[in-house]
């Protein structure tokens, strides 16, 4: 088993370094019919969320142990965020907060559902100002079938119809 282990690391199939060196993050929309919101939950790996905050804000910033931090990269998540109706009008969306769980460190989002809604702009670029390879990705849930919106540094927004 070394052996093949060994044979697949020099084939360049299997590398260490590259379970970090992917950077991407998922977001979920929710129109929850039951409490009559569209909640977003924003999901980063622990490990990029770490490196981050130390790139954005500060080198002793320390998501796993300091609220301010987690406060603050909430709030970025937020302002890098946003949904509109297809006809421009902003969705103001209420940040309630981050925490940490396990690998994760999760980013809470919510407002009401607009009383027509028929599709949805969405523009989603954290990170993607320190690490242009960032990709994000956005799914709604809800309203038929899943759909799922994917952001490079190249997408500013992307529409999706119901």
């Amino acid at each position: 088993m070394r052996y093949l282990l060994s044979l697949l690391l020099i084939a360049g199939f299997v590398n260490p370094a590259a379970a970090h060196e992917l950077k991407t993050a998922l977001t979920k929309v929710l129109f929850n019919q039951r409490t009559g919101n569209i909640e977003v939950m924003h999901r980063f790996y622990l490990h990029d969320a770490e490196h981050a905050v130390k790139i954005l804000f500060s080198k002793d910033a320390d998501i796993l142990n300091s609220e301010q931090t987690q406060d603050t990269f909430s709030q970025y998540v937020s302002e890098h965020f946003a949904l509109q109706q297809l006809n421009g009008d902003n969705i103001n969306l209420t940040l309630l907060g981050g925490q940490l769980e396990g690998r994760f460190f999760w980013v809470y989002q919510e407002t009401a559902i607009p009383k027509t809604i028929n599709g949805l702009k969405a523009a989603q670029s954290a990170l993607q100002d320190i690490w242009p390879a960032q990709l994000n990705t956005v799914n709604f849930e809800g309203k038929g079938r899943v759909k799922t919106l994917s952001f490079d540094n190249q997408s500013s927004w992307l529409q999706v119809n119901f």
